[in-house]
């Protein structure tokens, strides 16, 4: 972690300032009730960080996809709400982002106090990252904080452009965190080091696999994506998602990975993924040709299981199958529960945020992991050694 954070601030210039601080507030609603708080408390140590110094703490956040004008639905008074009540103090609230109204509000605060504002993408500039936009918000701190690793491989106005008008620009606890625990296992892991991806394509992959690769002891594959792979082995794969035009790409993948990259040994197929009732495993050398492929076998989930077992370091990004649906979920659960037994007997184990978590999450087993990400796409771009323009933008520490 090479960026100043909050902790390189002195308490004089918490005290009686205002930070700017950027969260990730983008939770899943039904109407106005929050269905999962995960990343509203995942914000919770920074904002108590500058509270208890006495800082005047000014909240941004996106949510949704309201396309750069106001859209009722995708406001976050719901999540002022929910915020008053896991801090135990007042949040207020302003229905607007770059106004009069909340550079005011942003001034009216006293030590302590705490502002939310209204959602950045309501915004027209936001996505853009306009210059005027970036410019106009730095107006609402004295100083700036990005604490939203969920939005730090985006380059929009309230993540990077802001950073460039508005400093001192450090990380928010959330965001040194997320990047210690993802840098570390990626520069100096504890062997040995498993990697676990699964999705559906291998294209969404590739940069992750090319990047980790020569790092990992093994790599296991799941999700329709072990399919790509299958095809490229000559295998039959049925009526399974395969992406043709990236079959030569997984031969080459195999030719160079060797015995690092694990495929599945079986799988769980199908006639279709809404006919759930006729699942049964096959040997991947069996898949039938009517069939696909949609979780993997029972075989492949002992075997990986007892991977993991061995391993110090485990990062994982992506499901095995279709783990919404609760017959193709059984491998899926089984990566979450032998990760959870790996942390309990020592070793790192890292969640890569999106559907991973969310298959965590639905095991009750969130917190049984080392760690897991709150960013689903910052976390896999982190993972393909692409730079996070939301962390480029902040101040570097001094040598």
């Amino acid at each position: 972690m090479d960026k100043k954070t909050v902790r390189d601030l002195p308490d004089s210039q918490i005290r009686g300032k205002r930070a700017l601080v950027r969260c990730d507030f983008n939770v899943p609603l039904e109407g106005a009730r929050i269905t999962d708080d995960s990343r509203i408390q995942a914000s919770l140590p920074t904002i108590r960080y500058l509270i208890e110094r006495g800082g005047r703490v000014v909240l941004l956040s996106h949510l949704g996809r309201p396309k750069g004008k106001p859209d009722a639905k995708y406001s976050l008074q719901p999540v002022a709400i929910r915020l008053e009540e896991l801090l135990g103090k007042p949040v207020q609230f302003v229905e607007t982002t770059d106004t009069d109204e909340a550079i005011k509000a942003s001034h009216s605060l006293k030590d302590g106090e705490v502002l939310l504002l209204e959602n950045t993408r309501f915004l027209g500039g936001e996505e853009q990252n306009d210059p005027r936009l970036s410019r106009a918000l730095a107006e609402l701190g004295d100083y700036y904080v990005n604490d939203a690793f969920g939005a730090a491989h985006r380059a929009h106005s309230s993540t990077a452009g802001v950073a460039a008008h508005l400093k001192p620009a450090v990380a928010g606890l959330l965001l040194e965190k997320e990047l210690d625990y993802l840098g570390k296992a990626l520069a100096s892991p504890k062997r040995p080091f498993v990697a676990i991806l699964g999705g559906a394509k291998i294209s969404g992959k590739i940069d992750v696999i090319e990047q980790m690769l020569p790092k990992v002891d093994a790599m296991l594959v799941g999700g329709a994506m072990a399919c790509t792979f299958f095809r490229a082995m000559g295998l039959e794969t049925g009526k399974s998602l395969v992406e043709e035009d990236r079959v030569d790409m997984a031969k080459d993948i195999l030719d160079r990975a060797g015995t690092k990259l694990i495929l599945p040994h079986d799988a769980i197929v199908a006639p279709a993924m809404d006919q759930p009732e006729r699942a049964h495993a096959v040997a991947r050398a069996a898949i039938p040709a009517g069939e696909g492929v949609f979780d993997i076998g029972p075989k492949t989930a002992e075997s990986y299981s007892r991977a993991i077992a061995s391993a110090k370091t485990v990062i994982w990004n992506g499901p095995m199958g279709v783990a919404e649906t609760p017959a193709f979920a059984r491998g899926t659960e089984a990566i979450a529960k032998a990760m959870a037994d790996a942390t309990a007997k020592g070793a790192v184990t890292i969640v890569g945020g999106g559907d991973s978590a969310a298959a965590v999450a639905d095991a009750g087993l969130s917190e049984r992991m080392s760690h897991v990400s709150t960013g689903g796409g910052a976390s896999l771009e982190f993972l393909e050694g692409k730079p996070l323009p939301g962390v480029e933008a902040l101040e570097d520490r001094a040598a």
